[in-house]
This record gives structure tokens, C-alpha cells and sequence, in this order.
């Protein structure tokens, strides 16, 4: 099957839409049910300014309930998407803002009804380079004025260059350099008060979480002591990479927070590519992070540009339909990208527009591609906020490339990842009536612009499902 451009993709989704509900505000924590708001939108490399923006205008009314956005503190200069992820100081100056910048940016999204997470490096700072900084700080490789010195810096002298080279060793993994990265001795004190302190500042502006990038490189008891030091309770979500065989597991970091759990983004890649969605129903049972303790995505900024996921321009739809199940299955807390174009010929480019996200509609423009507003994202962000914990039930499968299942009481999904149709007749535990199908027309003020589903004589739905297309109903777009 030939690649699908994004053009063919949202043109194939343009009438998949979802009603825009406005929800009550969410609580601390991504996963609490109820009517909280459950998904997170990685806003990949959008400046502050473009992200209060988009809070108001789309974030906050569709149901969104976190933004995790880029580093916010001062690092190397540089148009690369990487030069965010080498810190020089803990001023919070970046490519996406300054400090007032970004402390109105929280205060809007909380306006809005969405929470904020910072992406947060406490693994190291930049590379074998020197220089300044974005904001004006000097630097080179171990020594940052006024903040670290040679002596806070690991030099593991286990390899050449002091370069992580052996990942079946866990302190070389842990006290070597990533990528030649000025890896911080987390084990002393000065520097565990120091990162700490770079967090509460983050906090006391009114962040709501933290992910922390690298955690892997970093051993379990150093980051449970730093975290320890937070100011309240923070949502902590840790990037601990699975890599089989290795001693260092994302299961042992449960206990300081939630994990990003790469397996599943493995297995939805694997499932959709090639055909197989059997395997998916129960993902708590796989030896993986617990489901309460795993933050999930079909993609994310590293993965998009490493071809460890499906991304968008994966065939045969098979990106967006991850998604949609992804939003539906009820393991982990799942996290939205939302990025740019460009990265399958550049893997390092930087945003396009200065930076400046640029949505409108049900997609985006000047090279962004805007995926929280893809009709069937945004209506299976509905979804999800409607059935809040119901458990998964009724899993239905037809040919192994399609599943269909039912969240509680509150609603139900089909998805067809095949290429013929799927004549069905479903069962489900949603209440009989007439409901807007949310990935295929707006639901607002109690009507629905596309297509609708009819439950009857107590939970059948005759249907016939059209290839690489999928079907969504929940209790809060129900017609009659």
C-alpha cells in the first residue's frame, strides 16, 4: 500500500468531527474519572504566546485537559528541535518565550479550563560545545557560571569520551554521557537542591506537572529524592525507554510517578502495519507499566522522527485510527502530538512560523499539522471524557484487522483497519437511542452534521463499517 500524505488523510477525515462540549474543570491528575478531563496535547515546539492562544480558542471548549510543552528554561542557540533539550541555565528565556510570556500562558490556559506540563531535563545540560545561551549565559561544557561546576558533573571513565556505549550496564547508563551531554552527578546534594529548586520555581508559577525527560539516565533513588522536594503534588510523567533484556526497566520508576510506556507505542505500530488488532484487548496483563500508572501515545517527538511509530504519513489511514483506539482502550493516560511538518526529510528541523502554531478549522496551515484538531481526535477527546473509568466490554471482532468494544455503559467504538467492509451487527451496553457518530459529525447544541448510530432492542447496532474507517457513540452526544 502506497504512503497516504496528510492532505489525503484529513481530506479522508474531513467529515469525521466530534462535538465541542465544554467541560468542568479538570482535576490535578490526567486519569481521575468523572468529569475530569483525561488527555494530554504534547504542543510540540509552540511558543507560549501561540499556546495561550489555542487554550482559549480550541483547547480548553473541545475538552482537552493538559498541555505538555517544551522545555521552558534557557539552553543552546540553534533552529535544530534538539537545541530545547541542552539547558545552559535555569532561566526561563527560550526559543517559545520569556518568564512573562510563560507565566501568562498558564494563567490563560487555566482560564481555559486546561492544565500545564513542562517538559523538564534534569539529566543534563548541553554538549561538548561552548558558547551563550538564548538568553545571554555563557557556558561550556562543565561549567555554568553561577550554577554548576566540574565537580557536579559525572565522569564515569567507563568508555571512551565518558559516551554511553553499553546499555546492559545500568551505571553506565546512569553515570556516563548521553550523547556526549554533561551528565549531573544526581547523587549529591547540591545538585538534587538545586534541580528542585528549578522545579518549584516552574510550580510556583502555577505548572500542574512535570514530564522528566531522561529519566532513564538517571537511578531510581537520586530522582525519588529530588522529586521528594517538589512543592505540593505535582503529575510526574518519567521518560524511562523499555530496551529488552536491560536491567533498567520503566517499572522500576512507578513509585515516583507515572511512566511513558514505549511498548505500547511498539505494539500499535506493529498491530496496524500489519493487520492484527486482536492482540490489543488486554494491554494490563502484558507485563508492562501498570495501566494506573502508564502515559501512552501512538507518537511522540522523538518517535515521529526515529520510525519507531506510526506517524502521518503511515499508510492506509493506519495513523489515525491508531489514535482513535488509543483515545477508546482505556490503558494509560494517553498524550496527543501535536507537530510539524518536514521532519521525514529533516529530522532535525525546528518549527516552522517562528514557532508560532497556526490552527484554524479542523487542521492547520504555514506547516503545522495541528492533530488535536483533527475531527476524529477531538471527537474521541469527547469520548473519553464522557466514559471516564467504565471498563472495557463486549470486545467484537471481526477478520483480526477489526475490533470493536465498548467503554462501560457510556460508550462504544468500532475500528475497521482493513481494506473490506465489515457488515456487523454489535453488541453493546449503551443505552438504545439515536446517537451522533463523533467521528464523523460536529456534536453541538444537541444535533450532530454527520452520519448517526441507532442502538435497539436492547443494545444492537446493524452496521456496515466501510474499510480504514472507524465508528464512535457516548451517552453525551445522544440525539433521542
Amino acid at each position: 500500500m502506497s504512503k497516504l500524505t496528510l492532505p489525503f488523510v484529513l481530506a479522508a477525515f474531513t467529515s469525521l468531527a466530534a462535538g465541542i462540549v465544554i467541560p468542568s474543570d479538570a482535576a490535578l491528575h490526567p486519569r481521575d474519572t468523572g468529569s475530569s478531563k483525561a488527555v494530554i496535547v504534547q504542543m510540540f515546539e509552540w511558543t507560549w504566546d501561540s499556546i495561550a492562544s489555542e487554550c482559549t480558542n480550541f483547547l480548553g471548549p473541545a475538552g482537552y485537559g493538559y498541555v505538555q510543552t517544551s522545555p521552558p528554561q534557557e539552553h543552546v542557540t540553534g533552529s535544530q528541535w534538539w537545541t530545547d533539550y541542552q539547558p545552559v541555565s535555569y532561566i526561563l528565556t527560550s526559543k517559545r518565550g520569556n518568564r512573562a510570556q510563560f507565566t501568562n500562558m498558564i494563567n490563560t490556559c487555566h482560564n481555559a479550563g486546561v492544565k500545564i506540563i513542562a517538559d523538564t531535563i534534569f539529566n543534563h545540560m548541553t554538549g561538548s560545545d561552548s558558547g551563550t545561551g538564548v538568553a545571554g549565559s555563557s557556558y561550556t561544557h562543565y561549567n555554568y557560571p553561577g550554577i554548576y561546576q566540574n565537580q557536579d558533573f559525572h565522569h564515569c571513565g567507563l568508555e571512551p569520551n565518558d559516551d554511553i556505549v553499553n546499555y546492559d550496564n545500568a551505571l553506565e547508563v546512569q553515570t556516563c554521557q548521553l550523547v556526549g551531554l554533561a551528565d549531573l552527578a544526581t547523587e549529591t546534594e547540591y545538585v538534587r537542591s538545586r534541580l528542585a529548586q528549578y522545579a518549584n520555581d516552574l510550580l510556583s508559577l502555577g505548572v500542574d506537572g512535570l514530564r522528566l525527560d531522561a529519566a532513564k539516565h538517571i537511578a531510581v533513588t537520586d530522582l525519588a529524592n529530588i522529586t521528594s522536594r517538589l512543592d505540593g503534588s505535582p503529575y510526574l510523567t518519567q521518560e524511562v525507554i523499555y530496551g529488552a533484556g536491560e536491567p533498567i526497566t520503566p517499572n522500576q520508576y512507578v513509585s515516583i510517578g507515572d511512566v511513558q510506556e514505549f511498548r505500547y507505542t511498539t505494539a500499535l505500530k506493529n498491530s496496524f502495519l500489519n493487520g492484527d488488532l486482536t492482540g490489543l484487548q488486554n494491554l494490563d496483563n502484558l507485563g508492562w507499566v501498570p495501566s494506573n500508572k502508564a502515559n501512552v501515545f501512538v507518537t511522540n517527538h522523538d518517535t515521529e522522527r526515529n520510525g519507531a511509530a506510526l506517524t502521518n504519513s503511515s499508510p492506509s489511514n493506519t495513523y489515525v485510527l491508531a489514535l482513535i483506539f488509543s483515545l477508546a482502550h482505556p490503558y494509560g493516560t494517553p498524550t496527543v502530538l501535536s507537530s510539524y511538518s518536514g521532519f521525514d526529510t529533516n529530522s532535525d528541523a525546528g518549527a516552522p512560523n517562528g514557532g508560532t502554531g497556526t490552527c484554524s478549522g479542523t487542521g492547520g496551515s504555514n506547516g503545522w499539522f495541528c492533530q488535536h484538531r483533527w475531527i476524529a481526535i477531538q471527537g474521541m477527546t469527547a469520548f473519553r471524557n464522557a466514559v471516564g473509568s467504565g471498563a472495557l466490554g463486549n470486545w467484537q471482532t471481526g477478520v483480526n484487522s477489526q475490533v470493536a468494544f465498548d467503554r462501560g455503559t457510556a460508550g462504544f467504538v468500532a475500528i475497521n483497519n482493513g481494506d473490506g467492509e465489515w457488515q456487523a451487527n454489535w453488541k453493546t451496553g449503551v443505552p438504545d437511542g439515536v446517537y451522533c457518530n463523533v467521528i464523523a459529525g460536529v456534536w453541538s447544541g444537541g444535533s450532530c452534521s454527520g452520519n448517526t448510530v441507532t442502538v435497539k432492542n436492547g443494545g444492537q447496532i446493524p452496521y456496515n463499517l466501510s474499510p480504514r474507517n472507524a465508528v464512535a457513540i457516548h451517552v453525551n452526544a445522544r440525539i433521542s
